[in-house]
């Protein structure tokens, strides 16, 4: 896709012009000082951005929302959303702004979107900004999980704005820029739902379909088969969150999108010792997000979504209402079908070996010897070459590990095929707040070496043997993450 010149860019604002009812007109708060701290170029080259342009004055300004095309029409988007099991029933972007649409090289639209760009009618109190190391987390990690294949909202830009944030002390401000197939969420339905307008919930449906799923236009039932086609994106992803060890840590469904993709990472970390109990979010006190919670925590969050669409389904309340049961019945074997194959691929095993019993005394060792989770995996790699030491050495249980290695060996796993799936590096959670507090100081080093790990997690590279080693043990039982607001 070739570069187009600055005057040329272009941000449609086909969200706000079709659901008006769902957006509030908005511009982003001044900022004082606007400087550059990390731009994504190679992002920017799928919307055929000129990075130079970008890294100057006027770019920046741009990715602030200080400085927006002609014809462009920022809103805060509106929804609702069950937080932490809790109803609210208006929320939307309190700190946020979509700025419009930009069109991808592969030829579909991506939202344009900031966060930390000032308060906003739906700001409920809060004060709108967003500080510098929250904003970094969600580049470094997003910008992870897309190397690592998993669906996500991607990271194109943080811009410190120069105006101070108060959290529990003073803090450098900043604005996230990012880009997404578009930030429909369950929320949304549910604001639309609670609005008793069906012709809004109607039209906002059909534009998750020609959006997301333009094969349900073509079903029998079109917006049952657009819940069906979400029930099996977030099956998809979060079989994926679990494979890699990954935590949301706040998995509201106003977190949940439509797309299937990742969004908004507030508190969310990767795991070290497996452990399915694990949580890191600070707020998270009954463990409702816990890693081995999310899968039951997404089909929960897709019966909102159903009920928010059942009058789309049928005008009839007792079909509407089987109707979603049938579907939203699908979510576990999805699920359970993808994360099955995943393990499958993770020890190297092909897809017709029936390994349920292999990889349930696997997770149960590794419970209880606590062993790391990514490690463990790749070093898995080098036992199905023959060094078993390099696994071995971590269990205190070494009679159960030799039991287990010898059962899988036996089915003569693919030491390059798990290599492939199996990541080094993760970003690991004391090199995120290594990176964030060193750039918050100033200091960018830090944060571009844990970058240029993490967006290349399969590939072991000499001189970042740090970014694959576990984290120090007090560290990984003492870690908490907060949610930036």
């Amino acid at each position: 896709m070739s570069t187009a010149p600055p005057s040329t860019v272009t941000l449609d604002d086909r969200f706000a012009r079709e659901l008006p009812e769902m957006s509030l007109p908005w511009q982003a708060e001044e900022a004082p000082e606007p400087r550059l701290l990390v731009l994504n170029e190679r992002l920017a080259a799928e919307f055929g951005l000129d990075t130079d342009w970008l890294r100057g004055p006027d770019g920046v300004r741009l990715l602030v929302g200080n400085q927006v095309p002609d014809g462009a029409t920022p809103v805060a988007q509106a929804y609702a959303g069950h937080q932490f099991g809790n109803y609210s029933p208006r929320l939307g972007d309190g700190r946020a702004l979509l700025l419009g649409e930009l069109v991808h090289a592969d030829g579909h639209p991506r939202d344009l979107h900031l966060k930390g760009s000032g308060r906003t009618p739906f700001a409920r109190g809060g004060d709108g900004l967003a500080a510098v190391g929250p904003m970094l987390r969600e580049y470094v990690v997003s910008e992870a999980l897309h190397a690592l294949g998993i669906p996500t909202t991607r990271s194109l830009a943080v811009v410190a704005t120069g105006r101070p944030v108060r959290r529990e002390t003073v803090l450098p401000g900043a604005v996230l820029a990012r880009t997404a197939s578009s930030h429909l969420r369950v929320g949304s339905f549910q604001y639309a739902r609670a609005t008793d307008d069906v012709d809004l919930l109607r039209r906002l449906a059909d534009h998750a379909v020609a959006r997301h799923h333009p094969a349900a236009a073509d079903a029998d039932r079109p917006h049952l088969a657009l819940f069906e086609a979400v029930v099996a994106a977030q099956a998809s992803l979060v079989a994926r969150w679990m494979l890699v060890g990954f935590v949301h840590g706040v998995m509201n469904t106003d977190n949940t999108t439509i797309s299937g993709e990742t969004i908004d990472y507030g508190p969310c970390a990767f795991l070290e010792a497996y452990d399915p109990a694990t949580v890191f979010s600070s707020i998270d006190h009954g463990g409702r997000y816990a890693y081995g919670n999310q899968p039951g925590v997404a089909q929960w969050n897709l019966a909102r979504l159903a009920e928010a669409l059942l009058p789309l389904f049928s005008d009839d309340q007792e079909q509407a209402v089987a109707l979603a049961l049938d579907v939203l019945g699908t979510f576990r074997e999805r699920y359970e079908s993808a994360w099955s194959a995943g393990m499958r691929a993770k020890l190297g095993l092909p897809g017709g070996v029936d390994a349920a019993a292999l990889v349930d005394d696997l997770l149960a060792l590794l419970r209880e010897n606590h062993v790391d989770h990514t490690s463990f995996y790749r070093g898995l790699g080098a036992a199905a070459r023959g060094d078993v030491e390099r696994v071995r050495g971590v269990f205190l249980d070494l009679a159960g590990i030799d039991a287990w290695l010898a059962r899988w060996r036996a089915l003569a796993p693919d030491a390059d095929a798990m290599d492939r799936v199996n990541p080094v590096y993760v970003p690991r959670n004391h090199l995120v707040e290594e990176a964030l507090s060193a750039a918050t100081e100033g200091d960018q080093e830090p944060l571009e070496r844990l970058l240029e790990a993490v967006t290349a997690p399969y590939g072991e590279r000499p001189g970042l043997e740090r970014y694959a080693a576990p984290a120090p043990e007090d560290f990984a039982t003492t870690y908490r993450t907060f949610c930036g607001t």
